[in-house]
């Protein structure tokens, strides 16, 4: 079954990720996948987050819910996620297909991935599609790329200056430099019902929100640093971030104070491209050894879009931010809306209040305590 048509059954099973998978690793230790989940054969090694990242690339490359592989008792009994079906004995012999042809033709590379074959279809097609290639919309490729086609004009330094203009100037965004805000938080995990969230945000780099879940406070934190979720969903109370999560959790930490992300990377190209049949500027940026991330703007400069990358064995997988309504808060503008899209789930924050310069104890970014059930 897919995710077109299962959207809320995602929903009810990532809410019950908790109580189905048991823990078999310390939170106080980095835990590797074999030792958090049972029965792994083909993906020992990784950390458990992004053990997870792989399970949204094959997720998103093939529209398949938990159920599109694994038996469906996994709903009412936590040992059948270690149950082999057919499909999950596929997916063994396909990641090490992946490898291989990653290996002998692409020096290692993950320049093949699921999504290469599958792009939304449990069979992969071998037949060209004569809809498809004689489509109005053919050749016009997908906005969030990671591959962009650099362009000379506008320059970087252009297009960051008329986004900090619109954002109300380089001197009101340099004033801002923490802010607490409340409003709503609704999402596959909250099986689309609204749930109170707060955010506290400090300059450069810090980021921590609370969301007001049905079976206990859902933690997120960054502190300049580590990231860290103490989330129900997921298959530890305390689930520490490595690698891509963690540059993904800075992202979005210096995104809210955003006066110093140009100086963030490294390396900036300029390109354009369409989003909702309106065309935008991608600005791309990188430093070395890490993803690049995506900034997409308006005609008036405003950001309306971000992507960034997280990696996997199977290929990277993206996370998609769109920023909207777009209100002043101490002479700065800042969007009251943001619709977070990814492999494993979808959900939006929307913004009721935003105080300005407000002091936040420095507790709120330390390490969280592991999530409990109220």
């Amino acid at each position: 079954m897919t995710l077109r048509t299962r959207r809320t059954a995602f929903g009810a099973l990532a809410a019950l990720w908790i109580s189905l998978l048991g823990f078999t690793a310390s939170a106080r230790q980095e835990p590797m996948a074999e030792n958090v989940f049972k029965n792994i054969q083909v993906l020992k090694g990784i950390p458990a987050d992004e053990f997870m990242d792989t399970m949204g690339m094959f997720s998103s490359s093939l529209l398949f819910d938990c159920t599109g592989c694994h038996v469906s008792d996994i709903l009412i009994r936590r040992e059948a996620f270690a149950e082999s079906t057919p499909r999950i004995q596929k997916a063994r012999q396909m990641v090490l297909m992946v490898n291989a042809l990653n290996r002998t033709y692409f020096g290692g590379e993950r320049r093949v991935t699921c999504f290469t074959c599958h792009r939304g279809n449990d069979t992969p097609e071998v037949e060209p599609d004569l809809a498809l290639q004689y489509s109005a919309g053919a050749g016009y490729g997908n906005p969030n790329s990671i591959t962009i086609f650099p362009e000379r004009q506008p320059s970087a330094d252009q297009v960051f200056a008329k986004f900090l203009q619109a954002l109300g100037g380089a001197d009101r965004l340099g004033k801002l430099t923490s802010f607490v805000a409340t409003g709503s938080y609704v999402g596959f995990n909250t099986s689309d019902t609204e749930v109170p969230i707060e955010i506290f945000a400090r300059a450069p780099d810090q980021q921590a929100s609370v969301v007001r879940m049905f079976d206990g406070d859902a933690v997120k934190v960054f502190d300049g640093r580590n990231a860290w979720a103490a989330e129900g969903w997921r298959q530890l109370p305390l689930m520490t971030f490595t690698g891509s999560n963690v540059a993904g959790a800075r992202f979005e930490a210096m995104i809210a104070f955003p006066a110093g992300i140009q100086q963030a990377y490294t390396q900036w190209q300029v390109g354009s491209t369409l989003i909702d049949d309106k065309e935008v500027v991608i600005l791309q940026g990188s430093n070395p050894g890490q993803l690049p991330v995506n900034l997409y703007f308006d005609d008036t400069g405003l950001l309306v879009r971000s992507v960034r990358w997280n990696s996997t064995p199977v290929g990277r997988v993206p996370t998609q931010t769109d920023y909207s309504d777009y209100r002043e808060v101490a002479g700065v503008k800042m969007p009251f809306r943001w619709q977070v899209t990814w492999t494993n789930g979808q959900n939006t924050i929307a913004l009721k209040d935003v105080r300005p310069n407000a002091p936040i104890d420095a507790s709120r970014f330390a390490r969280p305590a592991p999530f409990k059930a109220r």
